[in-house]
This record gives structure tokens, C-alpha cells and sequence, in this order.
């Protein structure tokens, strides 16, 4: 880890974990979401491991890239970290787009 804060290594580790699993095999992303985890998709509320992993599996496209261009981290008063990314997707059918994306990250283990 040499110098870097735990915020900014747990972050980007998580970040390249996560799009790796995304644009290899998305069925793979409930290995990092629990039962309690939401997540809000183009205005649709996703509750629970299961409904949000059933909706990335089922998105339209077969295939996408991710690229990301920007990270940045902030820890919180709550021991959890605020990840945020900024980059571009593309899939084989059409042209490059940005995309940005925030992650509040929580460590189960001592919640």
C-alpha cells in the first residue's frame, strides 16, 4: 500500500474489481453486493443482492467496455468510503459514451 491512504486503495481496488466483473460477466457482481445494498439504475430503485444482480445481467447489451478516466475517494465520518468514478463505455453497436458513477463502499465485517 506504501503511502496511500486505506481509503484510496480499498477505493481503487474496488473500482477495477468491479468493472473487470462487469464487462466479463456481470452475473459475477453478486459476489459484491449483500441483501442490504441498492442501487438506482436510469431512475429505476434496485433493493437487495438478488434484483440488483438480475438487472445488470439482463441489460440490453451483450458486451461493453468500460474505460475508466477518473477516480476520487473520500472517506466518511462512518468509516465508509465515498467512491466516485467519471469514464467512457462502449459496446459493439455503438459510439463511445461517458458515463459517471458513485459507490458508497461499507465494510460488513464490522458493522
Amino acid at each position: 500500500m506504501g503511502d496511500k491512504p486505506i481509503c484510496e486503495h480499498t477505493g481503487s481496488s474496488f473500482i477495477q474489481h468491479y468493472y473487470q466483473l462487469f464487462d466479463s460477466d456481470r452475473t459475477q457482481l453478486g459476489t459484491i453486493y449483500i441483501d442490504a445494498s441498492c442501487l438506482k439504475w436510469e431512475g429505476q430503485q434496485l433493493l437487495g443482492k438478488a434484483a440488483i444482480v438480475e438487472k445488470l445481467s439482463n441489460l440490453p447489451f451483450q458486451k461493453i467496455q468500460h474505460r475508466i478516466m477518473v477516480q476520487d475517494r473520500q472517506p466518511t465520518p462512518d468509516s465508509c468510503i465515498i467512491s466516485m468514478v467519471v469514464g467512457q463505455l462502449k459496446d459493439a453497436e455503438d459510439p463511445i459514451m461517458g458515463f459517471h458513477y458513485t459507490f458508497l463502499l461499507k465494510n460488513i465485517n464490522s458493522a
